[in-house]
């Protein structure tokens, strides 16, 4: 075979080589392109997801507090607004009740006065006009009918007994612990107080007090009505 076509085949030969290396390393190119496009294309949606998902959780993060706090808000403008009924129901009541009437006992009886609220009616069971025994009971609006079991906002009661032995029908609720008993002054008058529970029905307070040669007690029959009792009590005058 002549030099020239041997070189000719061998150059054939080579160039197919070449051709085949080069589109192998074409194809291999190609792969690693398309590996790293791949790759690029998952760790982009992985991020894309962390970021929604952070997005959404940041979401309802928001949403949650925001209504967490709407509620306290609502919450607290509520209990402003009770507070400020509250307040002005307290304000209402005790301007409702002034100015104060002016209780006036029998003159036989040391003419006993008091000041209390002029929402109070009054109605006097046993005025002591043959003498005997004073009551009177004060209620708001109205009085109830007389019962040892029914409570009153205030009884007035001026017996004629004396003071030491009034005050031993209640020695003892005193000793059992029903009722605490404390000193009092009134117009001047040293007295005795008592507070606590005067019978099943009745859980209040009292103050008896010596008028003359009788006893007086003033007795409230609820501790609802502890604060104007307290009022009418500093209010006292009386003849000695």
């Amino acid at each position: 075979m002549p030099t020239a076509s041997i070189v000719s085949i061998l150059y054939t030969k080579a160039n197919h080589k070449y051709n085949d290396d080069m589109i192998q390393t074409k194809r291999i190119r190609e792969r690693g392109a398309a590996n790293r496009l791949v790759l690029s294309t998952v760790l982009l949606s992985i991020v894309a997801a962390l970021a929604i998902g952070l997005a959404v959780w940041g979401i309802m993060n928001y949403m949650d507090q925001k209504n967490n706090v709407d509620s306290k808000v609502a919450d607290a403008v509520a209990t402003a607004k009770k507070d400020q009924a509250d307040s002005d129901e307290i304000k209402f009541t005790a301007r409702d009740k002034e100015p104060n009437r002016q209780f006036v006992g029998p003159d036989d009886y040391g003419r006993l006065t008091f000041n209390y609220p002029k929402t109070w009616s009054v109605y006097v069971d046993k005025d002591a006009s043959t003498g005997g025994t004073y009551e009177a009971y004060l209620n708001p609006v109205s009085v109830p009918p007389v019962s040892s079991t029914q409570q009153y906002a205030l009884r007035v009661t001026i017996e004629q007994k004396d003071y030491a032995t009034a005050l031993t029908s209640y020695d003892a609720a005193v000793k059992k612990g029903d009722l605490k008993s404390s000193s009092v002054t009134a117009d001047g008058s040293n007295g005795t107080r008592l507070d606590g529970k005067f019978s099943t029905d009745i859980r209040g307070s009292a103050v008896i007090l010596k008028i003359r040669d009788k006893t007086l007690t003033l007795r409230t029959d609820a501790d609802t009505f502890q604060p104007d009792f307290n009022a009418l009590i500093a209010t006292i005058k009386f003849n000695q």
